[in-house]
Formats: structure tokens, sequence, C-alpha cells
């Protein structure tokens, strides 16, 4: 009997193995590791990939009367077009949500990464929190992340942010009244 578990076992994998093969389609066992970092000091955010840089974002952190939490969350969720809800309050999808078009909830009740209704804050402690990003960055983001991911938020320079966000004091740069729009005809009316 054991004999016929393993012919069989093997004849299975042999022909997973074929049809994987012929679909073109990789097998594979290792998953990246990804993390993100966030500099509030330095109103910055990168994704990191085994070891590699893969996406660099300015960003809004906690204004000094709600600041952003410091320490080693995960991704506990992730929303596309989400409601806001707060006390008697409730915000769809769309231009005036102040979450933007992607909610990424962190492991620490309350906290996540989200898109903004007001990009003119980005680069300023500003939100009640959250990590804030530009409508458009968010949505670049949220297709890189999963459920699991580790997010680790900065409250001061160490040795990893200064040699990821520059070796000098934080440098922390603020959206300008005069700076050029970016086009978002294409993102559903977004701001």
């Amino acid at each position: 009997m054991a004999l016929f578990l393993f012919a069989f076992a093997a004849k299975a994998g042999a022909q997973e193995r074929q049809i994987s093969s012929c679909l073109g389609v990789a097998r594979t066992t290792k998953r990246a590791a990804r993390r993100i970092v966030v500099s509030i000091p330095d109103r910055k955010l990168v994704l990191i990939e085994d070891g590699r840089i893969l996406l660099t974002f300015r960003i809004a952190v906690g204004a000094p009367d709600s600041p952003s939490p410091n320490g080693t969350f995960r991704v506990a969720n992730m929303v596309t077009e989400p409601v806001y809800y707060h006390p008697g309050e409730e915000i769809p999808p769309g231009a005036e949500n102040p979450v933007g078009p992607r909610w990424i909830g962190l492991s620490i009740k309350g906290y996540g990464i989200h898109g903004t209704n007001e990009p003119h804050l980005i680069g300023r402690r500003a939100s009640h929190g959250c990590i804030r990003l530009n409508n458009r960055d968010v949505k670049i983001l949220f297709a890189y992340l999963r459920v699991g991911d580790a997010v680790e938020l900065h409250a001061q320079r160490d040795a990893e942010t200064a040699q990821l966000f520059g070796n000098g004091p934080a440098q922390v740069l603020v959206a300008s009244a005069s700076a050029p729009k970016a086009d978002v005809s294409s993102e559903s009316g977004e701001r």
C-alpha cells in the first residue's frame, strides 16, 4: 500500500511539473521579503524587497498633537476604494474621501497608510497619526504589497534610516503652492 501511495504521489508531481512547464508557469516556493520603512523625521517611505529599494515616496505624518506611532507592525488589511467612517460621518469613495483611493491597514488598530484629499499636506506633520501619500503614489504602493508585509515606522533617525534617506540631518520637503500640478484627469477626478 505504501508503495502504491509513493508511486501515485510521484506520478502526480511529475504531471504537475509537466503542466506547469507547458503553460510557462514558473513554480516558486520562495516569497520575496518585502518591508516598508518610514522615516517620520524625513517624511519619506521606502519599499524594500529582498534588500533592494523598489520605491521611495514623500509622505505626510502625524501632527504634533496626534503623532504617528513608532515601531514595527504588519499590513493587516488592504481596501480598494474605502469608505471613510468617523462618528456621525460616512464619506463614500471619491474626491472628498480623506483616505483617498486605497487603505493599507496596520496591525496597530486605527492606523494605516492611505491616500489623501489634501495633497498639499504631503511633506508635513499633518495627519491624525496615519501615513498619507499622494493618491497616485498610494495606488502604486498598494499594487506591490501583501497582507503580512512588515511596516517599520521610525520616529527618530538611526543608522538604517540615515543610509536609506541620506546621512545629513533630516531634510523635509514641503509642497510649494507654486509647484506644478500633475495631470490626474485620468484618475476619476481625484486630487
